[in-house]
């Protein structure tokens, strides 16, 4: 490792570097493309719920391209437990690890991890994480809330077990999971296309170390580190000293009349070149499924510090040593321990530690930091399981079809796309008519909100509403929508974004509204509809380019109402062509009176 601030004595080529640094990057898309096309769930072949990287032999991340933040940023946690486990690791072997006591993000993220030899040395591990249909869960859904422990969660959990062995399976955990888990046949074809996908890792890992030589591969590793914690040394060198303390609160559900507030509390130091996050402050573990694990804490905190810095920081171990998060043992925020659950370990209160982090960021002045983003994991994410009217066969998969709002930035608006802060849109939106194709599913709509993204000088993304139902036989939902009390909260003068809520539609076309967090059963002629939440806003609404305002009107993010009452833009009458355009002095003279208008209460401040 360098010295801070200086650059290590490599005599590797600059031009040589590059090359090397996008090869490792495209063995990571390929790894990818791979799963993507022979995954056999929609969760993997539509929504693409799984992530490939590369890790050393030494457990640091090294490449992970496309993969899901979440997933990727604590990897090197799961290959420390299994070169612990398994200290005669051999070529050949491969390894399913979905414990989230020992690195894993939760029990549905089914990883194969696959040691790759050099003439008998261990120089990398390729690994393929992937969201399962169902992982033998107690109830058809692969988030559970609602559970005291992890056997009342009830998953199959693998503690870094061997799978392969000399590039065979071992048929004996084969038999357990189609033994134990809902869609034997859909839990397999996953399986296969996650091996098939760090099988792809090793053999290209393999040509490119015969291509350049173990000697030449070692020292580009160890540069391509030191040269990405420099980046990472010199962006935060950019920002000020200051401490930056920030809380969040995941919504009030059964059992919770409280919700939990999380906190975080962040050191800058410019001089060190490094931020320490301090997450102990947190509640213990609670009898929910709600606890977050190790890999999600940790990743949760550099995901947030990534969002407000430069894009261009690679993202790998080197970069990460500039990093250090404090965890204490038995707390909510990362201190897992047994028997509690994490078996949503990978979104509701995560999302809120990752929200409550950058929005923190907010603190150091104005163009720092983001907005809270959306984190519903509703309706439009549900779980859904049931059986095919034709012949009676179970289905259980993920749908990816609604959309939270993207948290508004110092530079732009919050992303449409967003999905929630755990991923930031690396996943992908399922097709509707592909969902119905494979599923005995009627989507009615599926449209963005107006009004939905937090009005600011930048806005946050608009909230989706989806309403869908059953063909013919019964449908089973399950869903956890955070944010339908305590939305995503603007930042810097910026309104928070809209509530997410859930409610299902009966025969008759009466609506009742149900618990966010919670599951529904719908008959034949039953819909439900989810709408997720919308972004924060970021800086005075008042301060918003009026042009951006009525292109906002144009293309319905925004109503003309709220244009004029939030925004303070005035539209001409009389504009040529019977369309619209702002009056400009009109409009000074609305956001004065705005302004006139406010109190300290509910003004906007920073």
């Amino acid at each position: 490792m360098a010295q801070p601030g200086q650059a290590p004595a490599h005599d590797l080529d600059p031009t040589l570097m590059a090359v090397l640094a996008h090869r490792f990057e495209a063995i990571v898309r390929e790894m990818t493309n791979t799963l993507f096309r022979t995954g056999r769930s929609s969760i993997l072949n539509m929504a693409r719920d799984f992530s490939c990287s590369i890790i050393t032999a030494e457990d640091q991340l090294f490449a992970a391209a496309e993969g899901l933040q979440v997933h990727v940023l604590g990897a090197g946690l799961q290959t420390s437990s299994m070169r612990e486990l398994h200290p005669d690791l051999r070529e050949g072997d491969a390894y399913l690890h979905n414990d989230p006591m020992l690195g894993n993000t939760h029990t549905a993220d089914h990883t194969i991890l696959v040691p790759v030899f050099v003439e008998g040395e261990h120089i990398f591990t390729a690994s393929a994480k992937a969201h399962q249909a169902d992982c033998g869960n107690a109830e058809p859904s692969t988030y559970v809330t609602y559970v005291e422990d992890v056997y009342a969660e009830g998953g199959l959990v693998f503690p870094c077990v061997k799978v392969q062995e000399d590039y065979s399976d071992i048929e004996d955990i084969i038999r357990m999971c189609r033994r134990r888990i809902r869609v034997p046949e859909v839990w397999y074809g996953d399986y296969l296309a996650t091996v098939g996908a760090a099988r792809i890792g090793e053999r290209r890992l393999k040509d490119t170390i015969a291509r350049y030589g173990t000697a030449r591969i070692k020292q580009f590793v160890e540069a391509w580190l030191d040269y990405s914690e420099r980046s990472m040394e010199q962006a935060i060198r950019k920002l000020p000293a200051r401490r930056l303390q920030a809380r969040s609160r995941h919504d009030p559900i059964p059992g919770l009349p409280d919700g939990v507030e999380v906190s975080v509390t962040i050191d800058v130091e410019p001089e060190q070149g490094r931020v320490i996050f301090d997450l102990r402050e947190n509640p213990d573990c609670i009898p929910f499924g709600l606890n977050v694990s190790e890999s999600c804490a940790r990743g949760g905190c550099i995901i947030a510090l990534l969002n407000c810095l430069e894009e261009d920081i690679p993202r790998n171990a080197g970069s990460f040593r500039r990093v250090e998060v404090l965890l204490r043992e038995g707390s909510i925020a990362g201190g897992l321990v047994e028997p509690y659950s994490a078996s949503v370990s990978t979104t509701n209160v995560l999302n809120r530690i990752i929200n409550s982090a950058q929005s923190a960021f907010c603190q150091l002045g104005e163009g720092e930091g983001l907005a809270e983003g959306a984190g519903a994991l509703g309706v439009g994410f549900a779980v859904f399981s049931g059986t095919y009217p034709e012949n009676g066969e179970p289905y259980v998969s993920e749908m990816v079809i609604g959309n939270n709002g993207g948290p508004a930035s110092p530079h732009c608006d919050g992303w449409i796309t967003y999905a929630m802060p755990d991923c930031s849109k690396t996943i992908y939106i399922d097709s509707v008519e592909m969902l119905e194709r494979t599923y005995p599913l009627h989507f009615r709509s599926l449209r963005l909100l107006a009004d939905s993204g937090g009005a600011g000088r930048l806005r946050g993304g608009p909230a989706s509403e989806v309403i869908y139902g059953p063909r013919k036989t019964p449908l089973r939902v399950f869903y956890l929508a955070d944010f339908a009390r305590n939305a995503p909260q603007g930042v810097r003068g910026g309104l928070a974004g809209a509530h997410a809520s859930a409610s299902v539609i009966d025969e008759q076309g009466a609506e009742l509204e149900v618990e966010p967090v919670g599951d529904s059963l719908l008959a034949a002629g039953q819909w439900i509809r989810g709408v997720e939440a919308g972004g924060g806003g970021y800086g005075d609404p008042l301060e918003r380019d009026p042009d951006a305002v009525l292109r906002d009107v144009l293309e319905r993010w925004v109503s003309a109402r709220a244009a004029h009452d939030v925004y303070g833009v005035v539209f001409a009458e009389d504009a040529p062509g019977g369309g619209l355009a702002v009056d400009l002095k009109s409009t000074r003279e609305r956001r004065e009176e705005l302004l006139g208008a406010r109190t300290p209460r509910n003004g906007a401040g920073a």
